[in-house]
């Protein structure tokens, strides 16, 4: 039986939907402009002032020209490195500490739980931070970039709530069964806490694709170790970019402008198709790590 809405509802509906609409356009049209102007033609894109909606004049040449840059495949390798490896020890060890922390017999879990939540809001400063990392013999190499960000606080808390919340039953018939502390982590609470996992490892990812300030300090000339975004970086602001100058017979000008375009969608698109395949644990994994039954 259809329930008949009152005009007040619908008014609601159509207002909420023109809203969301607006939303969204403000949210995709950055990335529909980048995409359409990294296929445009240079001199056209010079010219062009206002909204972009088509390309202006299709050229893919930008994109040749990115590929043919030894620099960005080593910023991709570089960044999948410091992706794949820093993602799994985040992982691992945000995993371990959740899972001391929440153990109810622990006696210092809430003492190192109180050090740990002063740790968010307050901070030694960048020029400690560095000399630390510089004294552990990390300066220059792309362990600089994972160690000191192995464990985010705020995650901790997210994890180590959502192994709270598991029952304890199945701990204790682990323990009748002969398990021990990491069988349980393994076997028992993580494969349950999944869904949060899976949110977290997408935080972490995408931590680890978009970093380039601890790159920038901790790499200031070993430029073959560059990440992704730093290479970017550089190209964006200092617009330096080796091999960039593209000459045809006809004397075409370089296709700089296009290639800014072109490389924020290179850097871009692969974190991007990895939103569809973690949306669906977003809200369960986000809400089962921070709210306690």
């Amino acid at each position: 039986m259809k329930i008949k809405r009152s005009k007040g509802e619908t008014v609601f509906s159509i207002v909420n939907c023109i809203f969301l609409t607006c939303i969204m356009v403000v949210c995709l049209y950055p990335i529909w402009h980048v995409l359409m102007a990294s296929v445009s033609d240079n001199v056209e894109m010079m010219r062009y002032q206002g909204i972009l909606i088509w390309p202006k004049g299709f050229d893919l040449s930008a994109y040749g020209v990115v590929k043919q840059n030894p620099a960005i495949l080593r910023g991709y390798l570089n960044t999948l490195f410091v992706l794949t490896v820093g993602s799994t020890l985040n992982i691992i060890m945000t995993s371990i500490a959740a899972y001391i922390l929440s153990r109810r017999d622990f006696i210092l879990s809430k003492p190192l739980m109180i050090m740990i939540v002063i740790t968010m809001y307050f901070g030694g400063g960048l020029v400690p931070f560095y000399f630390t990392v510089k004294d552990a013999g990390l300066d220059g190499s792309l362990w600089a970039i994972i160690i000191p960000r192995v464990i985010n606080t705020f995650y901790l808390i997210i994890l180590r709530t959502a192994f709270m919340s598991l029952p304890d039953s199945l701990e204790e018939a682990a323990r009748v069964d002969g398990a021990s502390h990491i069988g349980i982590l393994f076997k028992i609470v993580i494969p349950l806490s999944m869904p949060t996992i899976a949110v977290l490892i997408l935080y972490y990812g995408v931590g680890h694709w978009n970093s380039w300030f601890d790159a920038m300090i901790f790499l200031r000339t070993e430029r073959e170790r560059y990440p992704l975004q730093l290479v970017l970086r550089e190209i964006l602001l200092q617009n330096t970019m080796a091999d960039s100058t593209v000459i045809n017979s006809d004397n075409r000008p370089d296709i700089g402008e296009t290639v800014k375009y072109a490389l924020i969608i290179v850097s871009t698109v692969p974190i991007l198709c990895i939103y569809p395949f973690l949306q669906k644990y977003f809200v369960k994994g986000v809400l089962v790590g921070s709210v306690k039954e």
